[in-house]
């Protein structure tokens, strides 16, 4: 677990677990970000991924968890969340940080994610590179992105 001070003031502290210690602290806000805001069925919001896979928990000050990611067992980086209030914080980022230091961890040597477009540019400020087309998922404009650690 580590506390980092973000641009803007905005302190975090950061655990990366398993599915059974994140799975009641993550799914409030992949709920609230994903199903409530995006129009993401729930039905396909969790899937089978998630019991193999390591997940990020940001907490804010006061302790309540306000962003989470994950990251898969081949690298790819996943259901990231901000709840709507702390966007633009660096929360995503250090959310982001935290998932390419398991995967580092882990021995991996490159991470991907399918980037909603509207995210793109997040992601390139964290040294990804997109390729391959425009596609839908979960009927949302993504891009393939890659990025060696």
């Amino acid at each position: 677990m580590s506390v980092n001070r973000l641009p803007g003031q905005v302190s975090v502290e950061l655990e990366v677990a398993d599915w059974a210690r994140a799975e009641a602290l993550v799914m409030p806000v992949r709920t609230a970000v994903f199903v409530v805001e995006q129009g993401v069925p729930e039905s396909i919001e969790r899937d089978a991924m998630d019991a193999l896979s390591r997940h990020a928990i940001a907490r804010d000050s006061g302790g309540v968890v306000v962003a989470t990611g994950r990251l898969l067992p081949d690298g790819h980086i996943g259901r990231m969340a901000v709840l709507a209030p702390l966007r633009g914080t660096g929360m995503g980022g250090a959310v982001l940080q935290a998932l390419m230091a398991e995967a580092v961890r882990l021995g991996m040597l490159e991470v991907v994610l399918n980037a909603q477009v509207h995210a793109l540019d997040f992601y390139r400020r964290h040294g990804f590179v997109e390729h391959g087309d425009v596609f839908l998922e979960a009927g949302i404009e993504h891009r393939a992105m890659r990025r060696s650690l």
